[in-house]
């Protein structure tokens, strides 16, 4: 699975064209921008303060992080194959470098089945705990969650006097 994945995001990085013009392939070029990005963030953060939470009621940044690959999996998994998404409980990652890996792997997963969903099937509805979704809906909301996360991270990062990376857009 994993040289399929490799070879999909091979394609999908060789392919991606100064503007797109279907969704999906808007959708896959904004998020290997939001993958670098995040990942770029994640590399800011001294390994020291991967465990760093501002109040005690939030996660910490290596928290955040896994959540954002724990939804990535679940939502890519859930809305665009037939296998049913199981959660597992795994050992938390221990090093950064671990966290960051693992957190690729996700993203990469993530564009890799939605390279292989049919451009149609976007128009798809699926059965969601928020009500019907189109897969275009489920799209934006794998991306607004990154971005939602993100921006935490950010505020993270400023808290402990790191300067963020530049932020990459389109």
């Amino acid at each position: 699975m994993k040289n399929i994945v490799f070879i999909c995001v091979l394609l999908i990085s060789t392919c991606v064209v100064a503007q797109e013009t279907t969704s999906k392939g808007a959708w896959l070029e904004k998020w290997e921008n939001s993958k670098n990005y995040l990942v770029g963030i994640a590399e800011a953060m001294p390994e020291e303060h991967f465990d760093f939470k501002p109040t005690e009621r939030q996660m910490s940044f290596k928290e955040q992080l896994l959540h954002i690959k724990g939804n990535m999996d679940w939502l890519s998994t859930s809305y665009f194959t037939d296998t049913e998404f199981k959660r597992e409980k795994t050992e938390l990652p221990t090093t950064k470098a671990e966290t960051i890996a693992l957190l690729l792997e996700a993203f990469n997963n993530a564009a890799a089945i939605v390279t292989m969903a049919p451009d149609e099937s976007l128009a798809d509805t699926v059965d969601f705990f928020a009500g019907p979704k189109s897969k275009l809906q489920i799209l934006n909301l794998l991306h607004d969650h990154v971005t939602h996360h993100r921006g935490q991270l950010i505020v993270y990062l400023n808290l402990n006097d790191i300067k963020p990376p530049s932020y990459s857009g389109w």
